[in-house]
């Protein structure tokens, strides 16, 4: 075991939070934050997308509905 992990593994639970957090701190710094713009452009592909699997899914739903009572009466 390497120094290190051997110092964190001696660490108390709330030594162990804080070293948590500071490190989810120093990624989230790492991170590209979208613009508004492109937020806004994102939002709208998605509800877009799940609008037009939605219609796809209840299509399906009522073809299959159709054949069945067709079929079973």
């Amino acid at each position: 075991m390497s120094s290190e992990a051997h110092s964190e593994a001696r660490l108390s639970l709330f030594g162990r939070l804080a070293l948590f957090l500071r490190q989810v701190v120093a990624e989230l710094r790492k991170v590209i934050w979208p613009t508004r713009k492109e937020l806004v452009t994102y939002t709208i592909v998605v509800i877009v997308f799940v609008a037009v699997m939605a219609a796809i899914v209840a299509a399906y739903d009522f073809v299959f509905t159709r054949g069945v009572l067709l079929i079973f009466g």
